[in-house]
């Protein structure tokens, strides 16, 4: 291959480097926005966000159902990676829990739009809870499991109903400012941890 071919395969790979960056920042300003005013939030306070202009939201997700999708699996894929790097930065299993539950609530908070988001499309929405569940599952079992083999809490706690729960606790945030669902998931991780 020439020096041509060479710097033409370069240039084609920093670009679509610089696409998924793009793209990366303009859904973790969308999850903010999200997180703060909900789905329906105006697209152009997401480009401010964003740094960019309201074209090239539209660009990337034509619709609003498109950007609140690729916002979810980008959040459950954050999610996903977060859990084993916070098991290796953080001081203790407990608070590697402790911290991958707040993004997780994160999460949810934005994920209440999405069934609204997508009425018209219950495959599409059953094809996004499986891809939640094959996803963060195993982190979540993971982060238990270690909590549990250091003795921070009780062994056996199954991640499904544990996560359940968490959303349980998580819906009615978003329509009732008096209810806070970050102190009661806060008294939920409070009372798995063992006295020491």
């Amino acid at each position: 291959m020439n020096d041509t071919g060479q710097s033409s395969a370069s240039a084609a790979g920093s670009k679509r480097k610089d696409a998924r960056r793009n793209q990366r920042t303009l859904l973790d300003a969308a999850a903010a926005i999200f997180v703060t005013s909900g789905v329906e939030a105006p697209v152009r306070d997401i480009a401010a966000k964003a740094g960019v202009g309201v074209g090239t939201i539209y660009r990337h997700f034509p619709t609003r159902a498109d950007l609140v999708i690729a916002v979810y699996r980008h959040q459950v894929d954050a999610c996903a990676e977060a859990g084993p790097a916070l098991l290796t930065s953080g001081p203790s299993a407990f608070v590697a829990l402790e911290r991958w539950v707040d993004l997780f609530v994160d999460f949810l908070v934005t994920k209440h739009g999405l069934a609204a988001a997508l009425q018209t499309d219950n495959a599409g929405f059953e094809t996004l809870h499986a891809y939640f569940l094959d996803r963060l599952l195993p982190v979540c079992a993971q982060l238990l499991d270690a909590a549990a083999a250091s003795g921070e809490i009780s062994s056996g706690l199954d991640a499904y109903p544990f996560m359940r729960g968490i959303g349980n606790l998580c819906i009615g945030a978003d329509s009732d400012p008096r209810y806070d669902a970050r102190r009661l998931v806060a008294l939920l991780l409070t009372g798995l941890r063992r006295a020491g």
